[in-house]
């Protein structure tokens, strides 16, 4: 099982959105790094989502619950993919962006590398840390 991070604005589409669902398309990515992460989940996948924006904190888990497949939002060229999310559960205590940076075992997580990047994976000691984290 690998882990991810895929980053949304909560004003658009929130965690609690997708908890309230059940389980949702993941879609709207147009960066092609970004894309070919999402091509490489796989199922049962764990996911952390994090709230951008104002907000900057991942808040919930989730899992892949369908690997990826034709973004049905896509219009332009670029052969965009989609993956399906179920949530798991909310995070006890959100891990802000601010706790992530100052923590140096996460210093090398793209989160805090590539800053814009919306999909990016979390190897297995960032994934655990950030999950310690949460359950302070």
């Amino acid at each position: 099982m690998k882990s991810w991070l895929v980053k949304t604005e909560p004003e658009t589409y929130a965690f609690e959105d997708l908890v309230q669902k059940g389980e949702d398309v993941w879609d709207g990515v147009r960066n092609f790094q970004a894309r070919n992460f999402l091509e490489k989940m796989n199922l049962g996948d764990q996911v952390f989502v994090y709230h951008s924006g104002k907000q900057r904190e991942v808040v919930g888990l989730a899992e892949v619950s369908e690997e990826a497949f034709p973004d049905p939002t896509a219009k332009e060229d670029g052969n965009w993919v989609a993956v399906k999310l179920k949530p798991l559960e909310p995070l006890p205590t959100p891990v802000s962006l601010k706790a992530i940076k100052a923590e140096p075992s996460l210093s090398d997580i793209l989160l805090v590398k590539q800053s814009r990047l919306s999909v990016m994976p979390l190897d297995k000691k960032a994934a655990e840390k950030i999950l310690k984290m949460s359950r302070v």
